[in-house]
C-alpha cells in the first residue's frame, strides 16, 4: 500500500470518526482507539509514532488503516 504523502493526525480522526461534533472530538476518539488497543499501539511505536508530532507517515498510516479494515482506495474516497 503506497501513499502520495503523510497526514495530519487531526485530518484522519476527522476522515476515521465523520460523526464527532468536531476536529478535538475526533483527536480524542483516536487516541483512545490507540491507547485501547495493544497492538495498534505496539506497531505504532516501533514505526516511530510520536505524540509530539502533528502528522502520520506512510507507514504508519497503512497501519491504522489495516487496523480499521479500510483499504487504499476506500480512505481516499472519504
Amino acid at each position: 500500500m503506497a501513499f502520495r504523502r503523510t497526514i495530519l493526525k487531526q485530518e484522519l480522526a476527522v476522515k476515521l470518526f465523520p460523526d464527532s461534533l468536531n476536529a478535538e472530538s475526533a483527536m480524542q476518539l483516536l487516541r483512545k482507539e490507540i491507547r485501547e488497543t495493544p497492538k495498534l499501539k505496539q506497531h505504532l511505536f516501533e514505526s516511530g509514532e510520536s505524540k509530539y508530532v502533528h502528522y502520520f507517515t506512510h507507514k504508519q498510516l497503512a497501519i491504522i488503516l489495516e487496523h480499521f479494515c479500510i483499504k487504499q482506495e476506500e480512505f481516499e474516497k472519504l
